[in-house]
């Protein structure tokens, strides 16, 4: 409601929802049922969000990220984090928190960017 009350830019925007999703929505590993159903209702939403609230001008978009360097991972012994990055195919490193933040910028600047998911990930497919 109050993005909905904003006074619209020139585009017509009032404003953006962006939700985190994760890559364990599409690849979701064993003994990960809850976290890969969760992500992937995060994903479900983005689009009827989107179109819900596309008439007052709020767009909605999701990211999937991949590996990266967090503070949960930053906890893990150096040896575990660098068999993790080694997973990632190029490029073969955990992502940086500047790197998602930039994605931010370019979703918040682009606004042709609604109802998407966006993997942030270096191409990298969990195993099961």
């Amino acid at each position: 409601e109050r993005m909905a009350a904003r006074e619209p830019d020139a585009d017509g925007q009032r404003g953006i929802i962006i939700n985190t999703a994760s890559i364990a929505a599409y690849d979701g590993q064993i003994g990960q049922v809850a976290y890969a159903a969760s992500k992937a209702a995060v994903i479900g939403m983005t689009l009827p969000i989107a179109r819900d609230l596309s008439g007052v001008g709020v767009r909605c978009v999701t990211i999937a990220p991949g590996l990266f360097r967090t503070q949960l991972l930053a906890g893990l012994p150096q040896k575990v984090q660098d068999e993790l990055a080694a997973t990632v195919p190029n490029p073969k490193r955990l992502g940086e928190p500047e790197e998602f933040a930039h994605l931010v910028q370019a979703i918040i600047e682009n606004h042709m960017i609604n109802g998407e998911v966006i993997r942030l990930d270096g191409a990298l497919r969990m195993s099961p």
